[in-house]
């Protein structure tokens, strides 16, 4: 039995401290600290990740919770950034907070529904699903320095619609990916 405190499940609770670390940065408009802060928190789901492979920690506990701070992180930041109040330049668009959101709801919905009627439980992230994390976080980034610093401005839209259209696409692709990987669950229970 593994240990519950790995160092990457570690990184992991310091990213989800950082949560509200950077909630009140953003409350206070102090962007070059929210930008810091969230990058801090980036920067820790690459590092728990590494030293789970490298130190052999795979934990359950890790795998649920790891998925879980990354969207926290995201919803929280979107949802922020999506209010007025909390911003200097325009807010993020909410129909782009809508998007990202009910693309991971519905994906965890569906995961469940799969999961209790059929037992299914080998979910896997996609490739398009890590890069639309990515993405997300590079969005998240592009604001916070447009906010910081005054720059990027001109660039959000563009970065809008890319994450946009990332969101959608990885969303669809992750039905194809969840359905093949539930194809080849069948296929390996038929006896041969």
């Amino acid at each position: 039995m593994s240990s519950v405190l790995t160092v990457a499940n570690l990184l992991t609770v310091l990213r989800l401290i950082l949560i509200p670390v950077f909630v009140t940065a953003l409350y206070y408009q102090r962007f070059t600290w929210a930008l810091g802060v969230f990058f801090a928190a980036a920067i820790t789901d690459g590092l728990d990740g590494l030293a789970a492979r490298s130190f052999n920690q795979k934990t359950q506990l890790g795998a649920i919770l790891d998925p879980m701070a990354d969207k926290l992180l995201l919803v929280t930041a979107f949802v922020i950034l999506s209010m007025p109040r909390f911003t200097l330049t325009a807010p993020i668009p909410f129909w782009l907070t809508a998007v990202a959101i009910s693309r991971d709801v519905i994906i965890v919905l569906a995961a469940a529904v799969i999961n209790m009627t059929t037992g299914f439980s080998r979910f896997r992230p996609s490739i398009p699903g890590k890069l639309n994390t990515f993405v997300q976080i590079i969005t998240i980034v592009f604001f916070l320095v447009a906010n910081a610093f005054d720059l990027l401005t001109g660039y959000l839209p563009a970065v809008y619609y890319t994450t946009l259209a990332l969101a959608v696409f990885s969303g669809l692709h992750y039905i194809v990916h969840i359905n093949r990987l539930m194809s080849e669950g069948q296929s390996e229970d038929q006896p041969e």
